[in-house]
């Protein structure tokens, strides 16, 4: 009758499941103080058990003073006093704080895959090299002589501090010290604590539109209005951003996601100076940098602020791969004591062994070196990639032109959103990955795109993958076609 009521929750081994059925019967009231419970032997024949699994769930009951035993009486319920009508609280309790509930309210990302297994899976993955990994295995076997057992620096352990310095003042125009530089996990607790340390609830941020969701859903949990500046091939759209005095500006100038575009130098000016007058704060992700086709990319926003109001973050998960979670922001002047309190107060610090792992290997510039290998190789990808969509699938896609990333944004001609879904489901058949680019963007873009990813596959199955895209829309024209026939067929004895 018990397990009836309280089923076996599948959740760990029998005998805890089973411990937690009797110990919910116990504290609910169906057993009573002194009440004796079914011998362990004839239990395990009616629930078809191991008497072993009995008898270690009642050994939890015992050791958690719920039951006591004894040879001769075999196992009782103890004395124990409860308050009248207790029962278990609910499953789900409602949300106990304004953040909870803002959680609860946004639905779920699109970063995930569509469907695992997939053997042309155009997902946005960063490329991944396995020389790279062996070399990041011997790192980490030695970083943990290095770093030793005590609690990590809570900026970050100082010889990649300076590392990161170092790099950033030769490849990306950004000067500052290794004080300026805190160790965080990732953009994403980048984005969290910048945003603790500078935004109340209620708060206007102004946001690119495309958009990294991540960043919007981060800046929604926390009370922040968000307003949209809309984005075209010269990046964000700076001379919107006057009439919204946002607190922060939110901004990925040397890449942006995900159309690709690059800010020019004129509307990075005038960003600064919007900043600067209006007393925002503005936060660029410079998360994809490194990978960029031209001879040499723009410096970072950063290296052009001279007011303090750049709040620069970087990150080593598309660089490297992203289990690695870590990444660095270059604090303000003003704000860094406060923004390196906030990751203080979140986790104690970044682990020190992975930091130590980096900081070797940015030293020994074997950083540098995978990169440069790694954008050769991309490079060469996205040409195939993109020479063959256009070979194979003609007028009926177009390229957006970018100069950088792991990934094209594909604008569909001849597909409206209705048949999207559905183009998409002919990929999966094919076991060709499509992602949507619409969800990134708060309001819709005129036709649907794809954003499509070419780090995590060969040149010889990109080139496939493109074949298959124009087999899913080539078979999406005739189901479409298919559909108009009969509405289009003259009646009997009207001409054709």
């Amino acid at each position: 009758m018990l397990l009836a009521k309280f089923p076996l929750d599948g959740r760990g081994a029998l005998y805890e499941q089973l411990a937690r059925v009797l110990k919910r019967a116990i504290v609910e009231g169906h057993f009573h103080p002194g009440e004796r419970l079914p011998a362990t032997r004839a239990l395990a024949e009616k629930l078809n058990l191991s008497r072993n699994t009995v008898l270690t769930a009642y050994e939890i009951l015992r050791a958690e003073q719920l039951t006591i035993s004894s040879e001769r009486s075999g196992t009782k319920v103890a004395d124990i006093s409860l308050p009248p009508g207790f029962t278990s609280p609910p499953v789900e309790a409602p949300p106990q704080s304004r953040y909870a509930a803002r959680l609860r309210k946004m639905g779920s990302n699109t970063l995930g895959r569509l469907r695992e297994g997939l053997r042309y899976d155009l997902h946005c993955d960063p490329p991944f090299g396995i020389d790279m990994m062996r070399s990041w295995s011997r790192k980490l076997a030695a970083a943990a002589r290095v770093a030793g057992p005590r609690y990590p620096d809570s900026q970050g352990f100082p010889p990649l501090r300076v590392a990161v310095a170092d790099y950033l003042a030769r490849r990306r125009g950004v000067m500052c010290s290794e004080s300026d530089i805190l160790i965080v996990g990732g953009t994403q607790q980048a984005i969290t604590i910048a945003v603790r340390a500078v935004l109340d609830e209620g708060d206007t941020v102004a946001l690119e539109d495309p958009h990294y969701l991540y960043m919007m859903q981060a800046l929604t949990a926390h009370g922040a209005r968000i307003v949209s500046v809309r984005t075209d091939e010269n990046g964000m759209v700076t001379s919107e951003l006057a009439r919204h005095k946002a607190r922060l500006i939110c901004v990925s100038p040397s890449d942006q996601f995900p159309s690709g575009a690059v800010m020019s130098l004129e509307r990075r000016v005038e960003l600064l100076d919007v900043a600067s007058r209006q007393g925002s704060w503005i936060l660029e992700d410079d998360y994809n940098s490194e990978f960029h086709f031209r001879e040499r990319p723009l410096a970072a926003l950063r290296s052009l602020d001279f007011s303090g109001r750049v709040i620069y973050v970087g990150t080593f998960s598309k660089t490297l791969f992203p289990s690695l979670r870590l990444g660095f922001i270059v604090c303000p002047p003003g704000i860094r004591d406060d923004l390196c309190r906030v990751k203080r107060f979140d986790d104690l610090g970044s682990p020190s062994v992975e930091q130590a792992a980096l900081a070797a290997f940015m030293r020994s510039r074997q950083f540098e070196k995978y990169l440069r290998r790694t954008v050769v190789e991309l490079q060469h990808r996205r040409t195939v990639f993109i020479d063959a969509l256009r070979r194979r699938c003609g007028e009926r896609v177009a390229v957006q032109e970018t100069h950088a990333g792991t990934h094209i944004v594909l604008w569909l001609t001849g597909v409206d959103y209705s048949q999207l879904t559905r183009l998409i489901e002919l990929g999966v058949a094919r076991s060709l990955g499509l992602y949507p680019i619409h969800p990134y963007y708060r309001k819709l873009p005129a036709r649907p795109g794809l954003m499509l990813g070419y780090a995590g596959l060969s040149a010889e199955a990109l080139e496939r993958a493109a074949a298959l895209l124009s087999d899913c829309l080539g078979e999406l024209e005739a189901e479409s076609r298919a559909e108009l026939t009969p509405q289009h067929r003259p009646a009997r004895g009207q001409k054709s």
